[in-house]
C-alpha cells in the first residue's frame, strides 16, 4: 500500500474531521441512520489517517504526499554534458 496522504491531511483528518463528524452524530442522536452513516465515516478518517493511505485519493489520482527521492527512478549515471 503506497502512502498518498501528506502529513497535514493526516493531521486534519484525525484531529478535525473525524472528531467534527462524531459530534454532529451525538447532536443527531446515538441511534439514526444519519448519526450511523456519520460514525462509519468518522471511522474510516482515523482509520486511513493512521495508515496514511486513502483508497478514495487513489481512486481520484489524489496525493497530498510529497514525492520523496527514495521512489523515484534512477537516473544511469551518465551526464548530459
Amino acid at each position: 500500500m503506497k502512502l498518498n496522504m501528506g502529513t497535514l491531511d493526516r493531521r486534519l483528518r484525525l484531529f478535525l474531521a473525524a472528531p467534527a463528524l462524531i459530534l454532529a452524530g451525538v447532536l443527531i442522536g446515538p441511534g439514526g441512520v444519519v448519526s450511523i452513516v456519520l460514525y462509519v465515516l468518522a471511522g474510516l478518517m482515523v482509520a486511513t489517517s493512521l495508515a496514511g493511505s486513502c483508497p478514495l485519493y487513489t481512486l481520484l489520482g489524489i496525493r497530498s504526499c510529497p514525492i520523496s527521492s527514495e521512489h523515484t527512478p534512477a537516473t544511469s549515471g551518465r551526464s548530459s554534458a
